[in-house]
């Protein structure tokens, strides 16, 4: 009876050692941590409203936004003690589709994040390899047959002050190679940190896009001289200007 009882206790101890230990080596590698990253649109301090709000450039000339979209690429997030994790796919951000301005992240190690980088564009890799699928396919209004490749930006709307038929305002913004590359890396800091841990399972990076940024800065753009883009004529000028259109707005993490 008792050499029965000290088996079962031997046994007992055994498997409680051995859970403990699946626990603790094989639950870290489950769990899936998430990041959601959420692009909100303004025209300087006030949210974008699309087609009927009247915003000012720089140069006081006013104008309405009938378009916005643009592809976001490469997303890169940078750990303070190194094991980054980036993403090398495109995602088309389309002001008029809501589900477009958020990006879900899966998979991502725990760690405590101090920046993040991405392009405004999309890469040579992908431009060079024709028409594609998903965000890329050229269903999406943003691929140039003429020129075999993708448009990063469009912006479109309406101007007193433009002197294109119908005061249209039109600028589609691509190219990769140089001199006329308007791919642009954007870097975006994180006073706060981001922190992925098991107990954090909910994170989001809130970014604000500022569409009057594209419009100045290091250029100011008049409408009255330049109301279209639609080639390599000026583009790197506006894609010098959207380098600066995004800024942080929120980091949450939460249970």
């Amino acid at each position: 009876m008792q050499n029965n009882i000290l088996k079962l206790s031997f046994c007992l101890g055994i498997s409680i050692l051995v859970l403990s230990f699946t626990l603790r080596i094989h639950h870290p590698c489950t769990e899936q941590h998430k990041v959601t990253i959420q692009f909100r649109h303004f025209a300087g301090m006030e949210a974008l409203i699309l087609d009927s709000a009247v915003y000012n450039n720089d140069l006081g000339q006013s104008f309405r936004i009938t378009k916005l979209k643009y592809y976001i690429s490469n997303i890169h997030l940078i750990r303070e003690k190194g094991g980054d994790l980036e993403v090398n796919s495109s995602f088309l951000i389309d002001d008029r589709d809501e589900k477009t301005k958020k990006i879900t992240i899966s998979s991502v190690p725990e760690g405590s994040y101090s920046s993040m980088e991405f392009i405004l564009g999309v890469d040579s890799l992908h431009n060079c390899n024709g028409a594609q699928s998903g965000a890329l396919d050229p269903i999406n209004g943003m691929f140039w047959a003429w020129n075999s490749g993708y448009v990063f930006l469009k912006l479109e709307g309406k101007s007193p002050s433009s002197t294109s038929p119908g005061n249209m305002l039109e600028y589609h913004i691509g190219g990769y190679k140089s001199p006329n590359n308007c791919i642009r890396k954007i870097k975006i800091a994180f006073p706060g940190k981001l922190i992925i841990d098991t107990e954090l399972r909910s994170n989001s990076i809130e970014l604000k896009a500022d569409i009057l940024e594209i419009l100045k800065t290091p250029v100011s753009i008049d409408f009255s001289k330049l109301s279209s883009v639609t080639d390599f004529h000026n583009s790197t000028t506006i894609a010098d200007n959207y380098q600066d259109m995004f800024s942080l707005l929120n980091i949450r993490s939460e249970n």
